[in-house]
């Protein structure tokens, strides 16, 4: 695929760019982002109890998935790398710049989360450990009280991310007392275009709704809002595998979205059967296959 590259990068980067983005991608401009952050987004609720595997109760569960199976990027804080990725060295990495917890609720306070650690941490990191470390992600929350600080801080992480070669993911999710209704599509797709003026290469949004029914028709506002940055959907709570893989095919195909970000769908399944998981959704977003196809990848079992 022919790679568009930011006007941001530094000449001497260029390479390095290409070759992230393409290696992120598996040379088709879709992302398959395996999503590993919810250990401080959702504490231990999403890792520990009824119809979530034992082997999830562990960190070193996501980096074995990650390990064996085919993904795009692996995201996860940088403390987190920093423990288990010498362990997993084949691994490609995203750090995710900022988190926070899920404790305060927004009837208390308007969601602000600050970086964790900056752009010139994972550059020093990745020098000095050697591992594959692709891309950052910093989440936004729009329409916060506090959306200005985490926009400023989004804006400048995209910009120094690029002039290093590495690609950009913003998570974007419209969250606080001013906003009635997170998944408006309308709102979905404003959330889009800012990360377009943020210059991202892609953005990760929650599917739109309209009448609380959703819809990936609804996704073709936010795919043309995008512009050159691309779209690629949550894939929220645990779901039927073949709804999963129907959902996704759908967003692709009708929506015009660029990929997915999966975390519960997969890291609560058994290692085998996440392996599976993570393998039938590459399948779905790298090679066009459809629900049935990915069914047969994840098994009958399943």
């Amino acid at each position: 695929m022919d790679v568009e590259i930011p006007g941001s990068v530094l000449p001497e980067n260029r390479d390095r760019y290409v070759e992230n983005l393409l290696k992120a991608t598996h040379n088709t401009g879709r992302l398959m982002l395996f999503a590993g952050d919810q250990k401080i987004e959702h504490l231990n609720r999403d890792f520990y109890g009824e119809g979530i595997s034992e082997d999830d109760a562990t960190p070193a569960h996501l980096f074995e998935i990650a390990s064996k199976a085919r993904i795009g990027v692996f995201a996860t804080q940088l403390g987190l790398i920093s423990r288990f990725g010498p362990s997993y060295p084949e691994v490609p990495y995203l750090v995710k710049l900022n988190s926070k917890t899920n404790l305060v609720k927004t009837g208390q306070k308007d969601p602000l989360s600050r970086l964790l650690v900056d752009v010139d941490d994972v550059m020093a990191f990745r020098e000095s450990s050697g591992l594959d470390i692709l891309g950052i992600g910093y989440t936004i929350y729009l329409g916060s009280e506090y959306e200005d600080i985490m926009l400023a801080e989004a804006s400048q992480a995209v910009f120094k991310a690029h002039r290093q070669g590495l690609i950009t993911v913003l998570w974007i999710y419209p969250r606080g007392k001013a906003v009635p209704d997170e998944r408006d599509p309308h709102l979905i797709a404003g959330a889009a275009g800012v990360a377009a003026c943020l210059g991202s290469d892609f953005v990760k949004v929650n599917p739109p709704k309209k009448d609380g029914v959703e819809d990936p028709a609804l996704l073709k506002e936010a795919t043309l809002a995008a512009g050159k940055t691309k779209v690629v959907c949550a894939g929220g709570s645990a779901q039927d595998p073949y709804a999963f893989f129907k959902r996704l095919y759908e967003q692709i195909h009708i929506g015009g979205t660029c990929g997915n970000a999966t975390g519960r769908n997969i890291h609560q399944k058994p290692l085998e059967k996440a392996v599976r998981m993570c393998n039938a959704i590459s399948a779905i977003t790298f090679d066009d296959k459809n629900p049935d196809e990915a069914m047969r990848i994840y098994g009958d079992d399943g």
